[in-house]
Order: C-alpha cells, then sequence, then structure tokens
C-alpha cells in the first residue's frame, strides 16, 4: 500500500459513519456491531437522542428534508435503513441531494425482496428509492433482504387475537433474522461499493398459516385457521412468488423457530 492509500483509508476509519433510522428495530443492531469495528457512528432519527462513547446522534427530516447537510458533514459512509409505510422514495431523494452537496462517498440502502415486482405502494417506494441511489452518480450497495421475523412476529401477533385466524391461500415468506441482516449490512458498509448484492432470506420458506400455527404452538393456543384468497394484482404476485428468491441468494442462520424460542414466552 503506498502512503497515498494509507492515508486515505486511515481517513476513511475515522469518518464517522452515517446511519439513518439508526434507533430502529435494525439500526439498534448495527450501530454497536460498527462501534466493534472501530468505527464512529453517527446516528441520524427525527428526535436525536444522548450521545454515548463513538455515537453522536443528530435530528434531521428526511421526508422534509431538513437538517440533512449538517448531518452529513464529514461523512464519506451512509447506512441508510430510516423508511416506513410511505414515502421511502421521496425521503432518499432528500438524502442523496445532500450526500451528492456532501461528497459522500458510499450509500448502503436496505431493500425489500420484491421490490421492482410487487404491485403495492410499499415496494413500489422502496423501487423509487433504489432508484434514486443507483442514478444519483454517488457509489452505492443495496441489499434486499425478506421480511424481519420481528414483522411476521407482528402480524401473527394480531391474527391470533381474532376467534378464527385467516391463511392465505399462496402466500408464503422466508422471514429472515434481523440480526443477520445487520451483519451484512455492517460488512457491506465496511467494503467497496458492489451495486445491488444478492438478496438475503431466512433458510426456510413458510405459509403465513405455518407461521402462525408455530407461534400459536409456541404460546400453548389454540385457534382454527381459515383458507382465504386473495384476490386481484397483488394476490396473483405472491401466489406467483414475487416476493421470494429461491434461488442465488444469500441465507440468514436463524430460523421462525429458533426466534420464537427466544421471543415468545412459553406457557
Amino acid at each position: 500500500m503506498t502512503a497515498k492509500a494509507a492515508r486515505t483509508t486511515k481517513a476513511a476509519k475515522t469518518a464517522p459513519v452515517l446511519v439513518t433510522g439508526g434507533t430502529g428495530t435494525l439500526g439498534r443492531l448495527v450501530v454497536p456491531l460498527l462501534r466493534e469495528a472501530g468505527r464512529t457512528v453517527r446516528v441520524l432519527s427525527r428526535r436525536g437522542g444522548e450521545p454515548e462513547p463513538g455515537v453522536e446522534h443528530v435530528s434531521a427530516d428526511l421526508l422534509k428534508g431538513e437538517g440533512l447537510d449538517a448531518a452529513l458533514e464529514g461523512v464519506e459512509t451512509v447506512l441508510h435503513l430510516a423508511g416506513g409505510p410511505k414515502g421511502d422514495d421521496e425521503a432518499t431523494r432528500n438524502l442523496v441531494a445532500a450526500a451528492q452537496r456532501a461528497g459522500v462517498e458510499h450509500i448502503v440502502y436496505i431493500s425489500v425482496i420484491g421490490a421492482d415486482k410487487l404491485p403495492l405502494g410499499y415496494f413500489r417506494a422502496k423501487l423509487g428509492a433504489e432508484q434514486a441511489i443507483s442514478e444519483s452518480g454517488i457509489p452505492w450497495t443495496t441489499l434486499r433482504a425478506a421480511q424481519f421475523h420481528d414483522l411476521a412476529l407482528t402480524v401473527v401477533e394480531k391474527m391470533a387475537k381474532l376467534p378464527v385466524v385467516p391463511a392465505p391461500g399462496g402466500l408464503r415468506w422466508q422471514p429472515v433474522d434481523a440480526r443477520d441482516v445487520a451483519a451484512r449490512l455492517v460488512e457491506l458498509a465496511l467494503g467497496r461499493p458492489a451495486g445491488l448484492v444478492p438478496d438475503l432470506t431466512g433458510p426456510k420458506v413458510y405459509g403465513l398459516g405455518d407461521l402462525s400455527r408455530g407461534y400459536l404452538q409456541a404460546r400453548g393456543k389454540h385457534r382454527m385457521l381459515l383458507p382465504v384468497r386473495m384476490p386481484g394484482k397483488v394476490g396473483r404476485a405472491y401466489r406467483a412468488g414475487e416476493n421470494l428468491t429461491l434461488e442465488g441468494a444469500s441465507v440468514g442462520q436463524r430460523t421462525w423457530e429458533d426466534f420464537l424460542s427466544e421471543r415468545v414466552p412459553a406457557a
């Protein structure tokens, strides 16, 4: 390594890594992993937070584009984890514009499998966010992941409160553990920009009814499951497995059963 390359590498390691959504489900796992790797972290959220060793909190509003220039000052790598039920494309465009002004050298984005296939607003917004990053001129890496175990748990918990649990036919998930996603994202952020990398899924495919049965069994509950048919374009897309990656994906280690054994108290 030349002296110039060594100085560049050292500067990159001392520059803070900006993590949007650093206080969310995924961000709370990513931040300590970055710290373990010796990186200083700047966490962006709407409300900010209390500073801690090696971690700075800044408040900014991605949807309004407020506070982003200050948040990105001196940053070379951005992990864009913030997301919501809608508006991810607009928020990402605001972030990208500020990153261009700041001279950011690498944006790492977490997207969702099926972003380019599922006819739902959430997926279209994710695809729009992907495009805003890939067309920005900033070197980038995008990881599409399956639904997290945490989301699957939220869904089946709500359905288990019903006297009869709906089981949409043909709706299959490959739920992945957020810890596996966090580890992969940190690996990507510490590496070179790689474009669209292989999807990350959980190790098993489940029907939604299977996820509900696993949860009910873990809780010692009994409910009747009622098969239902999902209508329209969305139903056809799910039955065709457009939300799945059955070949060529990276695969996480923790199964739905592993997750339930940790998170769901036995009856």
